[in-house]
This record gives C-alpha cells, structure tokens and sequence, in this order.
C-alpha cells in the first residue's frame, strides 16, 4: 500500500469517526419537541361559556410566529368559524371569530412557530351554552413528518461535524502543523467540513418549509420557501452561507502554507459571525435572557470545533508524522488549547444550563434536568482522561510513547461519543423551566366572574404556594372584549392575617392585562377585581382560590 493510500485510509478513518460519534448521539435522540407551550386560553379550555365569544385568545409561554392557514376554530356543524386573520402579538395569538353561531362545543385547533424556530402545535375545545360532541377536523394534524423530523436531526448534525472537520484543522494547520509534512490529506478534511457544513445549511432551509407546515418531505413550495427566507431562522443560514462563501477564499492558501496575517486575522473574524448564526437559529435566541445564552453557546460551539477538530488532527497524523523533536515542542502547546476549549465548554455548558434549568426542582424533576447531570458526569470522566493525556504532556512521556497518549486520546473520543449522544438529546427536549411551566398548567385555577358591567374570566397557575401567574380577560355582558379603563387587584389571606396585598399588573390588550403574585402560605386566598370601564362606571368582583 503506497503512503498516498495509507493517508486517504487514515483521513476516511476519521471522517467515519465522527460520523459514528454523530450517529451515536442521533440514536439516542427523541423526536423534536418545541419549546412554546400554550399557558392559558380565552376561552378556557373544557369550559361551558354562557354566550360565544367575539375573539378567541391564545397565550403562549413564548412569542410565536404564524403558519399561514394553521389556526382553525371549527363548530358542531362542522362548519369554521374563525375570520380573517389571527392577530400576533408577542406571546399572544387573538382570533377573530363568528358570533352567530349554534349552542354547542367547538375546536380550536393551531399550529404556530415558536421562537426557536420549532413548531408548536395543539387543540382544545370549548363549549357555547351546552356540551356537544366535539368535532372532527382533519385538516388539523399537529404531528411533524416523521421521514422531515428524521432529516432535521440529520442536517443539524452533518454541520456539526462539518464544524469539527473544518476548524480543528484550520487552527492546526495554521499554528502547529511542521513545515516539512505534507497538508494534503489533512487539506481534504478541511473542504470535505466546508461541504458538510454547505450542505447542512442549504439541507437546513429546505427542510424548514414542512417541518414548520406540516408537510412531507417534498411539500416545499415558492411561498414557504420565501417565508422561511424571510423569517429569523432563514436569515440566520443565509448569513451562515456567506460567511462560508468568503471563508472558503481565505482557507485555500492557508491550506497550501501560503497565509498571511491579514489573512489569518479576516478569518477569525468571519467564522466568529459564522457561529453565532447557529444560536441565533435555534433555543438560545428564546432563552430567558438571549444574549448571555448566544454568547454561551457561540463559545459552546467554538471550543467543540478546537477540541474535537484538534483530537482527530493530533490521533490521525501528528501523533503518528511528527518525530520526536516536532512533538515535543507541538504537544505542550496543544495541551493548554485543549484545556482552555475545555474549560470553555464547562463554563459555557453550566451557563446554559442554569439558564434551561432554573431552579433546583426543575434540574431533579425532569427529563432535560436528569439527562442534564447525565452529561455533567460523563465531561467530569473526559476531564479525567484530559488531564491523564496532560499529564503525558507535561512529564515528556508523551513524544517518547507517543502510543500511550494516543490511546488516552481515543479514550477521549470514545466518551465525547456518549456526551454526543446525551447532549442531542438535550436538543430535542423541551428544556427544564418549560417542562416545568408545562406541569404547572396541567393543573391551573379557572373561573369565570361575573358584574352588571362585565364579565371577568380569571385564571391562576400553578395555584400553589410560591409565585403564581395571573391572567385576567374582560368581557362585555353578551361576550364582547370590554375595554378597561383601570384595573385593580388585591390578594389576602384573612384566616392566618395576610392583608390586601396589591398585584401589579401589565397590560397585553385593552380587555386582556397579566400578572405576578406571590402566595407563601397554603390556605384559601381571597382575590378582588375592580374594573373600571369608563370615567364613572366600574364593578368589584371577588373569588376565593385555594392554594395548597
């Protein structure tokens, strides 16, 4: 076998390394779950309303963007009811609906965007006057394709490893590569990442099109297309396409040894704008606080590539190329890279966590919290293994026996697999403080009020002792949205001496207004409403909530 030959082995060695190391994780992933969930409704969901409602309003833990033609209000006659189209604002979602309509239950079904760019969808029903059976509408399949979900995982995952092949070596190559070993094969790894990554945006926006309608694989049309183009994601990958366009013509004399400064300079810079658009394209971008969770994951993102990049670099040639000499002055200098890439990921990995979690229940109660310390153990053992090839390093053991420290370095690679495998399972979980936000309106306080002046629909989650979040919907007396002038309301707790405590609220709409109380104390709250409607007209209205 010529040397030529040995090389191509070797390089298709690695390539298939990270490849199994991708497939590994993809195995273990769940389907994709979006991150949005639909907190509240008005009307209330399974309830029985004395008169149809003029607009039906959707409140989502998160703003949420329109999937044209996905959000039906359908009747007991199968007939829809819903007119024109929805208004989006922020986190809430208002339809216009029909009010000449039959007694009866009627479904809501919908499918929107959440902000990190996955779909969110869903139904509910509620009746008019008296309980019906509800009814069917086919049209409203809330499922993603399972052959687009499938290609969703994969195209996030070639750009993954398309990262990993194409700025581990670029840094070597730039910084430690010997003079007198040839650049060829590790050249090819360098474009065979730049092609994954290509073909991982491009796969990525086409992909976009059904997996946020609905649609099959080839359900891809002008108008979705353009939509996608035009929304935060599509700008993300088109932005991703450039960056890659113009650091193709920078990387090709780095390749050859030919580079300069300025060169070098230009590309760092392009490829730090290269990898925010993955964050800006995905969960951290609806994080509680976007920025510090961009920023997070961009350093997430950079010190995979350099770790991972530089491993299959040193165990696929360096290791086995360079002489004594060449690793004696190359292996100190990786080991500090190795370090801070890995110090970069921890530091970055528990900002995001302490982001996704958010409190201590959140992180033991569950899936993305349990799976979460999954990982933490696993990078508690790579770091084991790092500091066993550092310390290799550092007694100048490592360019004597060069063999044992490439078998550390295997061993690195091997867990990097299963912290692969658990960290894209991560993805595609509805993170923790959703999870827990979700588990907290499964079991909500619902009521309806109602005054000379008005109706008031009032609804309180999770109803437990802590902080509580209210909503509160106006209504006139034959079920239209009741402007409100100024809106008053006051929580007590009389039996353990809790006076009146105000409950500061934020308007959404006219007739729709939020807030936040705090109930430290198990018992039966008393809350009270005061809405004034006009300059002289208001009405107080009061509920009492248990909270346990």
């Amino acid at each position: 076998m010529t040397v030529l030959k040995r090389l191509a082995l070797r390089s298709a060695l690695g390539i298939s390394l990270l490849l199994v190391l991708l497939a590994a994780s993809f195995t273990l992933a769940t389907p994709a779950r979006a991150h949005a969930i639909l907190v509240s409704s008005s009307p209330t969901a399974d309830t029985v309303v004395p008169a149809a409602p003029a607009q039906i309003v959707l409140t989502f833990s998160e703003p949420v963007r329109e999937v044209p033609g996905r959000i039906r209000v359908i009747g007991p006659d199968g007939r829809r009811i819903d007119r024109g189209k929805p208004t989006f604002n922020g986190p809430l979602v208002t339809i216009p609906v029909d009010q000449n309509v039959p007694r009866g239950t009627y479904l809501v079904s919908y499918r929107v965007i959440s902000a990190d760019s996955h779909p969110v969808a869903g139904g509910f029903t509620y009746s008019v006057g008296e309980r019906t059976s509800p009814p069917d509408d086919s049209a409203a399949e809330s499922r993603v394709d399972s052959v687009v979900a499938t290609a969703v995982v994969v195209a996030k995952f070639l750009g993954y490893a398309g990262l990993v092949l194409l700025v581990g070596p670029v840094m070597v190559l730039t910084l430690l590569w010997p003079r007198r070993l040839s650049r060829t094969v590790p050249g090819r790894l360098i474009w065979a990442g730049a092609g994954l990554v290509a073909v991982s945006t491009l796969g990525g926006l086409w992909l976009q099109v059904p997996y946020t309608a609905g649609g099959g694989l080839f359900d891809v049309d002008t108008d979705g297309l353009m939509a996608v183009l035009g929304s935060p994601f599509g700008a993300a990958q088109l932005t991703r396409l450039g960056v890659l366009l113009a650091a193709t013509l920078l990387i090709r004399p780095i390749v050859t040894g030919a580079g300069g400064r300025a060169d070098r300079v230009i590309l760092v810079l392009l490829a730090l704008v290269g990898f925010v658009t993955w964050p800006l394209g995905g969960h951290p971008a609806a994080s509680p606080v976007p920025p510090i969770s961009v920023v997070a994951d961009t350093i997430h993102l950079v010190s995979m590539a350099v770790w991972l990049g530089g491993l299959l670099m040193l165990v696929l040639f360096l290791l086995r190329w360079a002489n004594d000499t060449e690793l004696g002055a190359i292996l100190p200098i990786w080991s500090r890279w190795a370090t801070l890439a890995v110090a970069g990921l921890v530091l970055a990995g528990v900002v995001q966590g302490l982001l996704e979690v958010g409190s201590l229940t959140a992180l033991v109660s569950t899936t993305y919290g349990r799976l979460l310390l999954v990982k933490v153990g696993l990078v508690a053992v790579v770091l084991l293994v790092a500091a066993y090839s550092r310390h290799l390093v550092y007694k100048g053991l490592a360019a004597q026996r060069p063999g044992r420290l490439r078998r550390a370095v295997w061993g690195e690679l091997a867990i990097t697999a299963l912290v692969l495998a658990v960290t894209s399972t991560l993805v595609q979980t509805t993170p923790a403080r959703t999870a827990v936000i979700d588990q907290a309106t499964a079991d909500y306080f619902s009521t309806r009020l109602t005054s000379r002046l008005y109706s008031l629909q009032v609804e309180l989650y999770p109803a437990r002792r802590g902080n509580n979040s209210l909503h509160l919907y106006a209504f006139t007396p034959d079920g239209q949205p009741q402007r409100v002038v100024e809106w008053k309301v006051t929580a007590a707790l009389p039996a353990k001496g809790v006076e009146p405590i105000d409950v500061p609220l934020l308007s959404l709409t006219d007739s729709h207004v939020t807030g936040e109380v705090s109930m430290p104390t198990a018992g039966d709250w008393e809350f009270r409403f005061t809405l004034r409607v006009s300059d002289i007209d208001q009405a107080t209205v009061t509920v009492t909530v248990p909270i346990t």
